[in-house]
């Protein structure tokens, strides 16, 4: 897969959840600090929105906003003061949908999120800001507007089908979002890491086949420049040199697997690019601080947890 697809991937856990709501007169609704990634998309009308921590946003129709560490936040009908964030109503307590009008002017909000595992984000993801706010403009990011037009009807009707498509389509939906905030230059590194024609073919043959038996040279002449060449630009761009990053990304691709498959040590180990199940377990526990067993227990431990409490939902 790419690099984009792979972050992903490799983060994801169990399904997204998403609420189509209207509300009129005045509202505030308090979301709390999630363990993954929330957003909103404004079908209709405007509201406002405060991270914890961070600027009031405004929001019109059309605009998208994602919030991908997971950060708590309010948002309200009229911009948020500390009086608003007071009278602030959990999300959870507009059971069977929040006050609304229908006769009333107000706004119709998309509200979803995704459940992440943060213990071992790609950089790409880990330098997305607080919030990713992705206004609408005439022409700008086709595909995401086309994924929440049809999202949108998805969740505004009882069709045969939708329970299939609404999580497809919520899947797409983040996947549109991240490539916006990269297209838009977002003021993170990894844009200009992806923008780069050397550095992202190398990023692509490495994610591509990443238990390949890759070397400094093989990988220059994948990405068609010499090996100094692709060394320099890589590191200063990615911030690690070519066989670091790979070490690190295999490794990666390990606990994501520990993790989400029942897999035996020795097919992960031939999966990620390691000879021997001896020799992942040894760069595993050196990078992770903990044996692979031991690590697949304690995540099985917090999925079940997690569930517990509904944040799979």
């Amino acid at each position: 897969m790419d690099v984009v697809s792979d972050a992903i991937a490799t983060v994801r856990m169990g399904r997204a959840s998403s609420d189509r709501v209207r509300v009129s007169g005045s509202w505030c609704a308090r979301f709390a600090p999630y363990d993954g990634a929330g957003f909103h998309v404004v079908l209709e009308g405007g509201c406002w929105l405060l991270p914890d921590g961070g600027s009031a946003v405004s929001l019109g129709v059309g605009d998208a906003v994602l919030l991908p560490h997971g950060t708590g936040h309010v948002i309200a009908d009229s911009p948020v003061d500390a009086e608003t964030v007071a009278r602030a109503v959990p999300f959870e307590r507009w059971t069977g949908g929040p006050p609304s009008s229908p006769t009333a002017s107000g706004a119709e909000l998309l509200c979803g999120k995704y459940r992440l595992d943060h213990s071992r984000v790609h950089p790409l993801l880990a330098e997305l800001p607080t919030v990713v706010h992705l206004p609408n403009r005439v022409g700008d990011q086709a595909e995401l507007r086309a994924a929440i037009d049809l999202l949108g009807g998805e969740l505004g009707a009882d069709r045969p089908g939708s329970g299939i498509a609404v999580p497809g389509l919520v899947d797409l939906l983040l996947v549109y979002m991240i490539r916006a905030w990269v297209a838009q230059d977002g003021g993170g590194a990894w844009p200009a890491v992806l923008g780069d024609p050397v550095t992202a073919a190398a990023l692509r043959a490495l994610h591509a086949d990443p238990a390949a038996a890759w070397s400094n040279d093989r990988l220059a002449a994948e990405a068609g420049v010499s090996r100094p060449t692709l060394a320099r630009r890589f590191t200063s761009l990615v911030g690690r040199p070519p066989m670091a990053y790979l070490t690190w990304w295999r490794l990666t691709l390990a606990a994501a697997r520990l993790r989400d498959s029942e897999d035996s040590l020795t097919t992960i180990a031939r999966r990620v690019g390691y000879g021997t199940p001896y020799a992942l377990s040894h760069a595993f526990s050196r990078e992770f601080g903990t044996t692979p067993g031991r690590y697949r227990a304690a995540r099985s431990a917090a999925m079940t947890q997690q569930a517990g409490q509904g944040t799979g939902r």
